[in-house]
């Protein structure tokens, strides 16, 4: 004859209301200590309104960490006391419960009042943040594989990696991408948005607290993504009217003609291993990095042009550093393989003496034995 064992007395559990007292102290502990937690410690609040989404991540988490305490802590607790023992027996099955309206109510309303609370708070902060007024300086992000262009409206030239905006300025900035999904985040502003190709993103805020700050690119972007780091430069409204200055003389320097015969090697051999060393090799054409090696361009018989299919001459050089160049490889005719993306002057940030002495170090390398 089957063991028979008498069903357990249907309830909560021993001890149900004195745990629920334990994790709800446990809770509000917890809920007490990210209240209060100064996030401006430890990541500076650099922009507004970076205090309102701190505000939002703050609440957010208090409300994860109670679902947190309550589920994990009931699952805990009602698989230890509703357990299988040892006394029952083969045929013994555990407390059936079905239709408790009470229950089912409770565990509707309770999660449906909570979304709704969070929905509110998201959804003000949102409306705030799409409202803030943020057009007395409006300009571009542009996302390149592997580098941030800038846009701004009085420069007729971009600025590449570097970020200058002037503290207590509503900025309004426009970010997409020329190529694949970038991302434009910057940790202190807490703000973020995809760099897609084809949409245009909006992003306002205002620049309060100087100092220097990393924009970061969240979504893989290729093998170089994660050194697509740019810098945002939050200055006086004095130091950054200097900073426009000095770019409107640098973009004044940069028309006319390059001078070639002013260019000196050693400066350019320095400029070399800061612009060109990480594509460039400076061995032999097919010593190749992403683009080919430089050491022999003007007396390399087996590569007698440049990738332009132009003759080795300073000037088609410099042609090259100017304009950049994508598409195959013209050298070996036009069915030649790819060879990638080479940025033009404004991409590399280029003056003409930089053109000049990048020339003459690369004609040097073909004179070296």
């Amino acid at each position: 004859m089957a063991q028979y064992t008498a069903p357990r007395k249907p309830g909560l559990g021993p001890g149900f209301w004195q745990v629920t007292i334990a994790m709800t102290i446990l809770n509000a502990i917890a809920s007490y200590f990210i209240a209060n937690l100064d996030i401006d410690k430890y990541l500076p609040e650099a922009a507004d309104p970076a205090s309102d989404i701190d505000a939002l991540f703050k609440f957010l988490s208090v409300v994860g960490n109670a679902i947190f305490v309550y589920v994990v802590g009931y699952i805990v607790y009602f698989c230890i006391v509703w357990r299988r023992r040892a006394s029952d027996g083969p045929d013994a099955i555990g407390i059936q419960i079905h239709d408790n309206p009470r229950l089912e109510l409770w565990w509707t309303i309770i999660p449906a009042i909570l979304m709704v609370i969070v929905a509110f708070f998201s959804v003000r902060i949102w409306i705030n943040l799409q409202n803030t007024i943020g057009d007395v300086l409006t300009m571009e992000s542009i996302g390149h594989q592997f580098k941030y262009e800038f846009r701004y409206p009085r420069l007729k030239q971009s600025v590449y990696d570097d970020m200058h905006l002037p503290a207590g300025t509503p900025v309004t900035l426009h970010v997409t991408s020329a190529d694949v999904i970038h991302s434009f985040w910057v940790p202190e502003v807490r703000l973020k948005a995809d760099m897609v190709p084809g949409l245009v993103q909006t992003l306002r805020f205002t620049p309060e607290k100087i100092g220097t700050y990393r924009i970061i690119c969240t979504e893989f972007c290729g093998r170089n993504h994660g050194n697509m780091v740019a810098t945002l430069h939050i200055d006086s409204q004095q130091d950054f009217g200097r900073w426009l200055s000095r770019q409107f003389k640098a973009q004044g320097q940069g028309s006319g003609p390059i001078a070639l015969a002013s260019g000196q090697a050693t400066a350019g051999q320095a400029l070399f291993g800061q612009k060109c060393s990480t594509c460039h090799s400076v061995g032999a054409f097919d010593q190749k990095i992403v683009g080919p090696g430089l050491g022999h361009l003007l007396d390399d018989p087996t590569h007698p042009n440049l990738v332009t299919g132009e003759k080795p001459t300073p000037a088609d050089i410099a042609h090259v550093l100017v304009n950049g160049y994508q598409g195959p490889d013209n050298s070996q005719g036009k069915s030649g393989p790819s060879i990638g993306v080479m940025p033009n002057r404004q991409a590399n940030a280029l003056s003409n003496s930089d053109i000049a002495n990048l020339t003459a170090y690369i004609v040097s390398l073909s004179q070296t034995k």
